[in-house]
């Protein structure tokens, strides 16, 4: 059933309303925490109507909302989060004494579970392989996001050639856009509230003709419309301010999936990096470098 649930929820975000994208973004998001939620709590959450989800539900197939979630709850049980007997006893102990630090634990794991599943799809191969030949990577992020963007553009850094950190500061992204490269693509890490250059890069990298995956959360409607690929992440962990830590998760995997696609090739990469950076400035322990 989850299967089948997450195809309708993917067409949805081609033919859609605005309203059932949302819907049907954040539900792909979150599908292992639906089953816990209300019609009233996702209505409010996606900033809709709480008719609204009902007859979203019903364009799905569905009886009610509440028909969606006993269904998929059948599929999915407790398995994303009561992993291990420590994990069951933490939970236990938490909610006993009204500890919230339980409920963002099974969100968070439910998250994790999620973003693995999203890199067995089509999807998410695509952007790995794209990554991989490019001839050019881009990498950006905005606000709180711009880690994340230099985390990932210095791991791939360590794989491939071509890999850039895009520049915020110059103001016109003029590296990107006007790179002429044969092939370069680009990275966005994005989160709500959204910064109004993320939209307009993309849409710029667009009709450039350059290839744009995003990295985003649950509620963003606008990036489908701009990008190649949209992937995914929960940020809702029932904490006072939505966490993007799972995007570090994500590219570590992304990482991993551009590793699997360049193959042994990479080692000499590697090595060659470890050398200059031992040269010029050393590990701890390493008493071969830095050169003088």
């Amino acid at each position: 059933m989850t299967q089948t649930l997450r195809q309708r929820l993917q067409a949805c975000l081609e033919d859609g309303s605005k309203a059932d994208k949302a819907l049907a973004s954040y539900m792909l998001a979150r599908l292992s925490s639906v089953p816990f939620e209300t019609a009233g709590s996702l209505a409010e959450k996606v900033e809709v109507s709480e008719p609204t989800v009902g007859r979203f539900c019903r364009s799905l197939g569905y009886k009610s909302f509440k028909d969606l979630k006993e269904q998929l709850r059948q599929d999915i049980g407790d398995r994303p989060w009561l992993i291990s007997d420590r994990l069951r006893d933490f939970q236990q102990r938490s909610l006993a004494g009204e500890d919230q630090l339980a409920r963002g634990l099974q969100l968070e794991i439910s998250g994790l579970v999620a973003i693995y599943e999203l890199a067995q799809t089509d999807e998410w191969k695509r952007v790995a392989r794209r990554l991989a030949a490019a001839s050019a990577v881009y990498v950006t992020g905005f606000q709180t996001e711009r880690g994340l963007a230099q985390y990932l553009a210095n791991q791939l850094q360590y794989l491939r050639e071509g890999v850039h950190l895009v520049d915020l500061a110059g103001g016109n992204f003029a590296e990107l856009l006007l790179s002429g490269g044969p092939s370069p693509c680009l990275v966005i890490f994005e989160a709500r509230r959204y910064s109004r250059m993320a939209k307009l890069l993309a849409r710029e990298a667009k009709q450039a003709g350059i290839r744009t995956t995003l990295v985003t959360d649950a509620f963003c409607d606008w990036g489908r419309d701009l990008v190649d690929e949209v992937l995914v992440v929960s940020t809702e962990f029932n904490q006072f301010w939505d966490s993007t830590a799972q995007m570090a998760s994500l590219g570590s995997l992304l990482v991993n999936s551009v590793f699997v696609e360049l193959g042994p090739s990479v080692e000499e990469r590697l090595n060659r990096m470890a050398t200059l950076y031992g040269r010029f400035t050393g590990h701890v322990g390493d008493g071969s470098g830095p050169v003088e």
